[in-house]
């Protein structure tokens, strides 16, 4: 079977994040191991100009590993973007991988709307959402809304929904 993913999406700002931030020690309580693949749209360098590992990989190492007591990071300059097959190939097998972005997917996704910032919902016409987590009562949608601030029903949805994947 096939690791189960779930996309977090929603418009910058509207707390994907925070969700997360919130949702992962609910998930990993239950025993669950999760994997999280952010994505950005911007342009990001996550070395140091001037560390070793930067300059490492400025001289034409195809990857750097830092390697730390309780973490490691590898480095690496993309030619291209990586393809959803590519990013969870990269990954150690979990039960469950959540992508934070990546909206456009044609995966499974949990939307993550907030009223403040006047953005309109994604889910009329994005078929695979299966749930609106908002801040505000929404008009009638098509699928199931959860209190945004209810971290814990919006994690018993992902269990449930978990739980059908097997």
């Amino acid at each position: 079977m096939a690791t189960p993913l779930l996309v977090l999406a929603g418009w910058s700002g509207s707390g994907k994040t925070t969700l997360l931030e919130q949702l992962l020690p609910c998930l990993t309580a239950t025993g669950l191991r999760v994997s999280v693949v952010k994505h950005s749209h911007h342009a990001v360098d996550f070395d140091t100009p001037g560390k070793d590992s930067y300059r490492h990989r400025a001289a034409g190492a195809a990857q750097v590993m830092l390697l730390g007591e309780r973490g490691l990071a590898v480095y690496e300059n993309l030619s291209a973007p990586l393809d959803l097959a590519a990013q969870l190939a990269r990954l150690h097998p979990v039960d469950l991988v959540i992508l934070e972005g990546q909206k456009w997917l044609a995966v499974p996704k949990l939307e993550v709307h907030r009223s403040a910032l006047g953005k309109p919902l994604l889910q009329p016409d994005d078929q695979d959402i299966l749930a609106v987590a908002s801040d505000a009562t929404l008009p009638a949608l098509a699928v199931p809304q959860l209190d945004l601030n209810d971290i814990d029903a919006i994690a018993a949805f992902v269990l449930r929904w978990w739980e059908q994947q097997a």
